[in-house]
């Protein structure tokens, strides 16, 4: 997964204009559904010129896009649905940064949809909403079935969706978008404390790995929901005429999900840095208790050593002043009862400070 994923347009291109690389894979799938209090009606895999017009009057509409294609259909329906240019081009090039921008008659936000790989790595799609008080457009990168659920609430004739405007149905969008992040969050928790308990049992350069790429995948986690926490205040301050009671506790509640998930998120991100901390410290630590090792090893040797280069001397050894020890009976005898009794001294001693075991 790539540290920054944005598509430019070219140099001196106007406002609005498409970035060579926003064409996607997907092509688009197109749904719609029409309800009120008492009706519903839906249509799946629906063409940009049988999309149903507004209807101000009592049905709440939703057309729903799954898949951006080369963006012709998310153009399209902006035209439909008389949507500004500069938004439609949010749309169809990705990468946008979360946000929420409040037009003359109809609100439009932009927010990634966060889950898991096949290879458990962090992976995320780009959400786009339009909202007034009669539709909501809904624009996926790729398939999805996180609407699924309003979905069923709405077949279900629940009384407080079915009667409310579409701000409701979009507040409801939102919450499920968020409330995915939730299991993403519990898989960093299992994954922080398995690494954790490799980290203080062992030290090797996997787990280092390991440790670097979740805390790559939680920074890129913070950038996708840091800046829908300032999205979703300023939709609560700047726009109380488009939301209802109802629609203003689902965003006050999406909210504080959010800042939940923030809190977690540098909780993470402090016990993935203090992971690392701690594995680069064992490793130090296992190099210094070497060290400690040859040190020592190399301390007892050197008394040993002097004696070995007194006693290998090539003097003259005829005459007995020179090294006495050399004619004496019991001199090869003496000579390693002096090495062994350095040898154990130090020992002894090197125990004593604490540098062998315990004090």
């Amino acid at each position: 997964m790539p540290l920054f994923r944005r598509a430019f347009t070219p140099q001196g291109a106007p406002p609005g204009a498409l970035a060579p690389g926003s064409i996607s894979a997907i092509q688009p799938q197109i749904s719609w559904l029409s309800y009120s209090s008492t009706q519903l009606v839906e249509q799946e895999k629906v063409e940009v010129k049988d999309l149903p017009h507004r209807d101000t009057q009592s049905h709440v509409l939703w057309v729903d896009v799954q898949g951006l294609g080369n963006g012709t259909h998310a153009q399209q329906i902006g035209e439909h649905f008389q949507l500004p240019k500069m938004a439609i081009s949010d749309v169809i090039n990705i990468g946008q940064r979360p946000k929420v921008d409040d037009y003359d008659e109809h609100c439009f936000a932009v927010l990634r949809s966060v889950h898991l790989d096949p290879e458990g790595r962090l992976a995320w799609d780009q959400v786009s909403l339009f909202f007034a008080h009669d539709y909501l457009l809904t624009f996926w990168e790729k398939e999805s079935t996180l609407q699924a659920t309003i979905r069923e609430r709405l077949r279900s004739g629940r009384k407080l969706i079915r009667e409310s405007q579409a701000d409701y149905l979009a507040c409801a969008v939102l919450d499920a978008i968020v409330d995915g992040y939730f299991p993403v969050l519990e898989h960093f928790s299992d994954l922080l404390e398995e690494l954790e308990d490799q980290v203080l049992q062992k030290a090797d350069d996997e787990i280092l790995r390991q440790l670097y790429l979740t805390k790559r995948d939680l920074a890129a986690f913070r950038r996708a929901v840091w800046p829908l926490r300032e999205g979703l205040t300023h939709l609560l301050r700047d726009s109380d005429n488009r939301l209802s009671d109802a629609s203003k506790l689902g965003i006050r509640d999406t909210l504080d999900h959010t800042m939940q998930i923030l809190d977690v998120l540098e909780s993470f991100r402090e016990l993935s840095a203090s992971l690392v901390d701690v594995h680069l410290s064992m490793i130090g630590q296992r190099t210094n208790d070497v060290m400690k090792v040859l040190t020592i090893v190399s301390t007892v040797f050197i008394p040993l050593s002097f004696l070995a280069g007194v006693y290998g001397m090539n003097f003259d050894t005829s005459m007995e002043s020179n090294l006495p020890e050399l004619s004496w009976r019991f001199g090869y005898v003496y000579f390693w009862g002096i090495c062994l009794t350095l040898t154990l001294i130090l020992v002894f001693l090197f125990r004593r400070l604490g540098w062998l075991g315990r004090k």
